[in-house]
């Protein structure tokens, strides 16, 4: 007979403790809801795992290996080898509450009396089929399957693209100085369990289950810049709030140098996805539309100026939420300009309304086929003259005009054979989230440039990048070895 590891454990009740014990032969997918229902119920959570002895003929895994099994689960804190009476020791650690199998509530515990004598709860609960589908949820905000992500032979053949030369761009991303000015934004997504409809009236009632927070908008062009090993200044705006706090931390952890003009009359702006089963239910934004002050666009531009000649790649990433007004654009554009900064610049208008053409002479533009209609008030002719009117109002030299699972038009800068356009496909056939494919397209693709390489390689990398994006739900930054890997895989 093995010998009982001995345990000991100082009850504190700066923390809530909660108590399991078993046999756990084997960790199946019902001892994991009970786990994590036992974590949810406090803060600490330990496990007895019945020895050899105690178990009897129920123990079909030695006792070591069932301890190990234990161990290795994220919810537990502490385990331990339980030799004795689970009342006594019960009795000896006084757990906040203990938790049961529901199977045991109708039958005799003699657990009860023990927790009942120092105030402790016994709750009964095998969790609930939704708690299992949290890691899983959470995988999705992370994980991208390249199965899913094919190379354009085609396109690649008629560009003389080959891996040697983007695998040789990608790695000049390093140490590439780069700006962004633009719309922080946070992005939460908030993950529902459907309950069913309301009786009272047509009404989808959900329960929420998951939290999770992400750096979006121009904050998130910035955390794409720096994954992909570019030396990064984001220049914006927040409000005094826990929002600011959040992506002051988030933007430090991700290598951005940020610098986040303070605005007391509005919030930083903060954007709810209320998500089930892989679908957006329902989305809630919290905002300010108006243009920042003029002390605050002084200040910003002061900001910029003071990094200017030390920029090779300026990146506007505008939201129409205030962060850019129209003459403070124009001063910004003027002084890079006259450095021999490269441009590039989105500015989008799903809910809101801009005007992409007004970030004029740009190296790189970005617009939907939607922004690009709305600014030019062209909404009868093709692609390839919608495009050409947006260069036309713009002065862009290089358009990628996105066309969602459509891919891309790409038009690139007029040279004296007339130059020629190209449609490059979405490279991602089982998108998880849209959100988001156009920031990491923008900065790979104004990087590609920015480190000489041609329109049509800027927008296959661009491409590749979004479509890595769009595999996962959330915003993650782009990491250059994702890319890398990708190419190797896909050939």
């Amino acid at each position: 007979m093995n010998t009982a590891v001995n345990y000991a454990i100082t009850t504190t009740r700066k923390r809530r403790t909660v108590f399991v014990s078993g046999h756990f032969n084997v960790l199946h997918p019902g001892h994991v809801r009970l786990l994590r229902f036992a974590k949810e119920c406090g803060d600490h959570l330990v496990v007895a795992v019945e020895s050899d002895r105690i178990a009897g003929n129920a123990a079909h895994v030695p006792e070591q290996l069932r301890l190990e099994g234990i161990q290795s689960n994220v919810w537990v804190d502490e385990s331990f080898l339980l030799d004795g009476p689970v009342a006594a020791a019960i009795a000896r650690l006084e757990p906040d509450v203990v938790v049961k199998g529901k199977e045991h509530e109708p039958l005799f515990n003699p657990e009860l009396a023990v927790v009942e004598r120092y105030g402790g709860k016994l709750l009964f609960s095998s969790g609930a089929t939704l708690f299992s589908s949290v890691d899983l949820i959470r995988r999705a905000f992370s994980e991208s399957d390249p199965r899913s992500i094919a190379a354009p032979k085609d396109y690649l053949e008629r560009h003389e693209i080959l891996r040697a030369r983007t695998t040789q761009l990608l790695h000049r991303f390093a140490n590439r100085k780069v700006c962004i000015v633009g719309d922080l934004i946070i992005d939460e997504y908030i993950t529902c369990q459907p309950l069913g409809m309301s009786h009272e009236d047509p009404t989808i009632v959900v329960t929420p289950i998951d939290t999770a927070q992400f750096i979006g908008g121009a904050g998130i062009v910035a955390a794409h810049a720096a994954g992909l090993g570019a030396s990064v200044r984001f220049v914006s705006v927040t409000g005094a709030d826990a929002a600011r706090n959040f992506a002051r931390d988030r933007l430090d952890a991700y290598g951005v140098t940020a610098d986040l003009l303070l605005d007391e009359t509005r919030p930083t702006t903060r954007k709810q996805r209320f998500r089930s089963k892989g679908k957006t239910l329902l989305r809630v934004s919290h905002l300010h539309q108006a243009a920042i002050s003029i002390a605050l666009q002084k200040e910003l531009l002061e900001h910029l100026e003071l990094i200017m000649d030390d920029t090779e790649l300026l990146v506007f990433s505008d939201f129409n939420y205030g962060c850019l007004p129209q003459p403070l654009v124009d001063r910004i554009v003027a002084i890079a300009r006259a450095r021999g900064v490269i441009l590039a610049a989105d500015s989008q208008s799903s809910s809101q309304i801009g005007n992409v053409c007004r970030f004029r002479d740009m190296d790189l533009l970005t617009p939907t086929e939607h922004e690009a209609r709305i600014a030019t008030r062209n909404h009868q002719d093709g692609l390839v003259v919608l495009a050409e009117h947006v260069r036309q109002q713009s002065g862009a030299r290089n358009i990628l005009l996105k066309l969602g699972e459509e891919g891309l038009l790409i038009l690139p800068v007029n040279e004296p054979s007339g130059g020629l356009t190209d449609r490059l496909g979405a490279l991602n056939t089982a998108p998880r989230d849209v959100a988001g494919a156009g920031d990491s397209l923008l900065i790979t693709s104004a990087l590609a440039l920015a480190s000489g390489g041609t329109i049509w390689e800027a927008a296959y990398l661009g491409s590749l990048a979004a479509a890595v994006q769009v595999g996962r739900v959330g915003n993650t930054p782009i990491r250059t070895k994702e890319l890398l890997l990708l190419l190797q895989e896909i050939g």
